[in-house]
């Protein structure tokens, strides 16, 4: 009766509550709820052990099945399958927030990186005359998104911000990936403006160098392709957080390796580039050149990283300090309570409408000892009150 003919007052009364128990529900009253809490644009988890929780599992946003005595009906309906109901936490605190964190990254360097090639596509046609004459031959193009910049990003899988013991010590940071600080429209539009300044930088540089020198056309995207490869390789290497072996070889072997397949391609006649880099890596010009493009595209970024890190540090970026520093909370425990302090105070301001509803959030985050102290002096929320 009331899903049916009080749904607008049971679901603000249901989004009030910080837990909510249904007794003797049917499987579609289970996907019901989830529906219920859905239209209020909140991020839904289920989890069920059994085939009557089928319908609430598909019907969230993550589905989370336990394999276990009622059978393996729930684990292959769902998202994602546990043993014991115990793994939630560190598949959402820990395996949940890498993957936000690399998809993020994946998502916007993948863009980044076709931009760059093709805003450089586009200020070429200016100077050719709009006459639609590629700067980039057909072999450079299909290479540069197969071989040349998707073997860097594909060890990110590996990379951690910061290490699995501080996420769960301090598992609030979780609001970072529910405020969706890594991916937005202001993310996007930063590195939109990277992409057109490192491909302003390419092409001018190349441009103005190459300007008195008797270079033909290959020559000339030969060295700008080079710039666009250096600039990615650096890229990948500073928004790395936590390097191992393999990242150092993807990163720096696939820029040997982009030589080493250029070298190979200029041995043979037919290829359009039949002696092209023995000519152009003789040329000190050649170094020099992707020397300056380096420097123009990595400084402003590496100043503002700094800046940014030094002044006006986030909470990823305060934790990162801790580990670094060693403290423990044993030592220099009023040093950790600012730190700590100025975390909760970031992620308050970085989403203050889950701060406001932060019961849909809190039993999760409780569920730590160290955020124990902080859930208990929250408000109560009085699940009778009105919205005015």
């Amino acid at each position: 009766m009331a899903l049916k003919h009080n749904y607008e007052a049971f679901t603000k009364l249901a989004t009030s509550c910080r837990t909510a128990i249904c007794c003797r529900v049917t499987p579609s009253q289970k996907a019901q709820m989830v529906e219920l809490v859905k239209s209020w644009k909140f991020r839904t988890l289920a989890i069920g052990d059994g085939g009557n929780d089928v319908r609430m599992i598909q019907e969230a946003h993550v589905g989370v099945g336990i394999s276990g005595r009622e059978g393996l009906q729930a684990a292959r309906a769902s998202d994602f399958s546990i043993g014991k109901f115990r793994f939630l936490k560190r598949l959402i605190l820990i395996h949940g927030r890498y993957s936000y964190n690399r998809t993020s990254f994946l998502a916007q360097y993948s863009i980044y990186k076709s931009l760059l090639i093709c805003l450089i596509q586009i200020l070429f046609s200016f100077v050719s005359g709009i006459s639609g004459t590629s700067l980039f031959n057909t072999f450079s193009l299909m290479s540069y998104n197969v071989l040349y910049t998707s073997v860097p990003v594909m060890v990110n899988i590996l990379d951690k911000d910061i290490s699995e013991s501080t996420v769960l010590q301090h598992p609030q940071i979780l609001s970072y990936c529910q405020a969706e600080r890594l991916l937005n429209p202001s993310t996007f539009a930063g590195w939109f403006g990277r992409s057109f300044l490192h491909a302003t930088i390419v092409f001018l540089v190349t441009i103005h160098v190459y300007a008195n020198e008797k270079s033909e056309v290959e020559e000339l995207s030969i060295v700008a392709l080079s710039g666009c490869i250096w600039l990615q390789a650096f890229v990948v290497a500073v928004e790395t957080n936590s390097f191992t072996v393999l990242q150092q070889l993807a990163i720096w072997g696939n820029l040997v390796a982009f030589y080493v397949v250029n070298f190979i391609v200029s041995m043979v006649p037919w290829g359009g580039m039949y002696t092209i880099m023995f000519r152009i890596c003789g040329q000190p010009c050649y170094w020099l050149t992707l020397l300056l493009i380096t420097l123009l595209g990595m400084g402003p970024l590496l100043a503002l990283k700094c800046f940014l890190f030094i002044y006006q540090p986030s909470a990823i970026n305060i934790l990162q300090q801790l580990e670094h520093s060693c403290l423990t909370t044993n030592s220099k425990f009023s040093s950790i309570e600012s730190h700590l302090n100025k975390i909760d105070k970031d992620l308050e301001n970085s989403n203050p409408a889950e701060a406001n509803a932060g019961s849909v959030y809190e039993p999760l985050l409780g569920s730590s000892p160290s955020s124990s102290g902080r859930v208990s002096g929250l408000s109560s929320v009085n699940i009778l009150q009105s919205n005015p």
